[in-house]
């Protein structure tokens, strides 16, 4: 049983990051009447004590990511930090002893360690196989020493700080700058870790280096990266799932800035940008999880740690009640002075419930590099969510799939991005790396819901021409029952115009809220269009037949991604006619219906081929192909309908609603026309012209339709 004592005064000087001596004096006699803050502490205490159980190892560093001596040293460094929180909160020195016994046994180790066996070329680490994680474990360490900072003797601090924290920090900085003074996460990292040191060493030298640079001219560290790593929204240049992780040293480093120099009011820079940043990362997900564009791995949520250090941290600085409900997402309270005072919030009913909504993220660090939208449905209209991804490359990590999208109803992810081919840490699998097939598939174009010319990937897979353009937004407007977002993309390839537009409808007349996707592409010359629709669930109807290749698959091409797709079924579709494919995701049917103003083949494709090490997932796509002079127009309806019970062996509306589509084309504008089978019509109307006082019509035998600004709706 763990007993709380008020803390020492001799604490007053450390800690004095994350966890500082005015929190311990302020709360270190409340915590246990803090049931989520006490249970924390109670089940570190235990893990702690099988930890150290027997003298814990800090082996030879051998392995890459995912490799023994990897998570060792990757626990241990946790470890130091846990045990040191522990013992400023319980007053107990064994918790003191254990961080020394780790702390000391390192300072003992480091300065004798050269480039690590198995480090990558570009970026070796000592500790570690990449420097990246070298900065990680110094970030939890250094919190960690400065926890025990007064338990030591003066003799101790000595062998620990010229042993091992500044030779780390000189690593870190000075002699790697290439990643130091980096304008990307790893960077992020190494600069929040040196900060730290400096901050606890009282080295004012490691300090500005961490804030401006090697050079400290400001033309790198801490402030250049906030400068222009993030859009004035708060959204990040890698996109959603490094934005979760970059999202730890970014708010860690400013806390422990906020509580060293308050003068500097770092959480006011550039209009508040940390904290936007904090909101942008929980709104850019779904369900819990974030949406994997990029290099994503799709396992990353609302639980993890980051968003527990982003949301207490936030907490601490605004007192938004709502952030208390993200912190239910994590099963442990973070142990510093802002995670007891969340935690205790928490525990008084202060919750309140974290709104989602309809947003615009811009990219860029001007905003004007393209967009991230985000279209939900209202909440007495379903759980629905369009994501539009018309961003910026997002650097290295960034996928050639200008103008993709989401969607997502339910609970579930129903058309869905692939993300990233890797298995994290998992040393089977390229020794936890990057798979040679993310390059190969995850990366190309055909792996995303875009439109795909001439069987070649946006910018020719190359990520440089990729980052001198981004995508243009040209309509965005949220108002009630109707979310719309457009884009054009016009570098992709060469003379290829590409315009998308989403439109999420409530009330439109249908059981639930539609997605409305129409991709325009215009070209002066013959081009191959391909439309990919990647879906999660099962298949149940194909209207107007598909021949399945029942004893036969075959590649669908040789390159760019084809290379990965078996082709399954081919069906064809002429110039006015109307496709549908319904599936079963849950206990939810889908329906998606196509129009086309050209002759197209359908095809249902399977990822696999061309995998011999079972690398990719088995994942099911349907494409739209269009052979063209002159461009072609792909109009598709997405629609939920009805429900699935098996335990109950029920099954309601199964069937689409939707009996034709219709694409009605003049002078640049568009009507679809949504004939269901009720015998009712639903028309949208597109100008695609932002200006609302422009008048619009467009006349057809059955009726004119007449309209102002971009869109317009119309029974019949």
């Amino acid at each position: 049983m763990l007993c709380a004592i008020f803390a020492n005064a001799a604490l007053a000087d450390h800690p004095r990051l994350l966890l500082t001596a005015g929190d311990i004096r302020a709360h270190g006699d409340e915590w246990q009447s803090v049931p989520k803050f006490a249970a924390s502490l109670q089940r570190i205490d235990a893990q702690l004590r099988a930890h150290f159980a027997n003298p814990p190892e800090v082996p030879v560093p051998v392995d890459p990511g995912g490799g023994y001596t990897h998570e060792q040293h990757k626990r241990n460094g946790i470890v130091i930090q846990e045990a040191g929180f522990l013992h400023q909160w319980t007053g107990r020195d064994e918790f003191a002893q254990y961080a020394k016994q780790l702390l000391l046994t390192y300072a003992s180790m480091y300065p004798k360690l050269g480039n690590h066996p198995a480090a990558k070329a570009q970026s070796p680490g000592r500790l570690f196989w990449q420097i990246l994680n070298e900065a990680v474990w110094a970030v939890y360490a250094i919190q960690g020493y400065d926890a025990i900072h007064d338990f030591l003797l003066a003799e101790e601090r000595q062998i620990i700080e010229n042993n091992l924290f500044r030779p780390l920090a000189q690593f870190l900085s000075a002699e790697s700058p290439t990643t130091f003074d980096k304008i990307h996460n790893h960077g992020v990292w190494a600069v929040c870790a040196v900060g730290m040191i400096g901050y606890v060493l009282d080295d004012s030298l490691l300090v500005e280096r961490a804030l401006f640079g090697l050079k400290q001219d400001g033309s790198a560290g801490f402030l250049k990266s906030l400068d222009v790593l993030f859009s004035p929204d708060g959204y990040y240049a890698e996109g959603p799932y490094y934005q979760r992780y970059a999202l730890l040293p970014f708010v860690a480093f400013a806390d422990a800035i906020a509580q060293n120099e308050p003068e500097r009011k770092i959480f006011e820079y550039r209009e508040g940008m940390l904290l936007k940043a904090i909101h942008a990362t929980i709104q850019l997900s779904y369900g819990g999880k974030f949406f994997p564009i990029n290099d994503a791995i799709k396992d990353k949520g609302l639980d993890t740690v980051e968003v527990l250090y982003g949301a207490a941290i936030a907490y601490g600085e605004t007192q938004d009640p709502s952030l208390l409900s993200i912190l239910k997402h994590s099963p442990t309270a973070l142990l510093t002075g802002d995670g007891f005072r969340a935690a205790a919030a928490s525990a008084k009913g202060e919750a309140q419930p974290y709104r989602f909504k309809t947003e615009k993220f811009r990219d860029g660090p001007q905003g004007a590099q393209g967009a991230l939208i985000v279209l939900r449905s209202a909440a007495d209209a379903g759980d629905s969510a369009v994501v539009l991804k018309a961003t910026s490359q997002g650097m290295g990590h960034g996928h050639f799939d200008r103008l993709n999208w989401l969607y997502y109803d339910n609970g579930n992810e129903v058309v869905a991005d692939y993300g990233a081919a890797r298995f994290l840490n998992v040393v089977q699998k390229n020794g936890g790396h990057y798979l040679p097939e993310n390059e190969s598939w995850a990366k190309q174009s055909i792996a995303h819901n875009v439109l795909v010319v001439d069987e070649r990937s946006h910018f020719g897979g190359d990520r440089r021409r990729a980052e001198r353009t981004a995508p243009e937004i040209r309509y965005y407007e949220s108002q009630p029952g109707t979310h719309i977002a457009s884009a054009i993309e016009g570098h992709a390839y060469e003379g290829v115009s590409i315009h998308r537009t989403l439109l999420l409808l409530e009330n439109a007349g249908f059981e639930r809220p539609i997605v409305l996707d129409v991709v325009d592409a215009s070209s002066a010359k013959s081009r191959q269009y391909d439309l990919p629709l990647y879906f999660k669930g099962q298949i149940i109807d194909a209207k107007d037949g598909l021949a399945a290749s029942t004893d036969r698959l075959e590649p669908l091409a040789k390159s760019n991604g084809y290379q990965h797709l078996w082709r399954t079924a081919t069906g064809t579709l002429e110039a006015g006619a109307t496709f549908q494919l319904t599936w079963l995701l849950g206990d939810r049917f889908y329906t998606y219906t196509v129009a086309s103003n050209k002759d197209m083949q359908v095809l249902l494709a399977e990822v696999g081929a061309g995998d011999p090490n079972f690398n990719l997932r088995r994942e099911q796509g349907l494409i739209l192909r269009a052979q063209s002079a002159a461009g072609a127009t792909f109009v598709g309806i997405l629609e939920p309908h009805g429900e699935y019970d098996g335990s109950q062996e029920r099954t309601r509306s199964s069937a689409s609603s939707i009996r034709a589509l219709k694409q009605i084309h003049r002078e640049g504008k568009l009507v679809v026309r949504i004939a269901k089978h009720d015998g009712s019509v639903l028309s949208v109307a597109l100008s695609f012209d932002a200006n609302l006082s422009l008048q619009h019509r467009i006349g057809t035998p059955d009726r004119d339709y007449q309209w102002s600004g971009f869109h317009a709706l119309f029974n019949g």
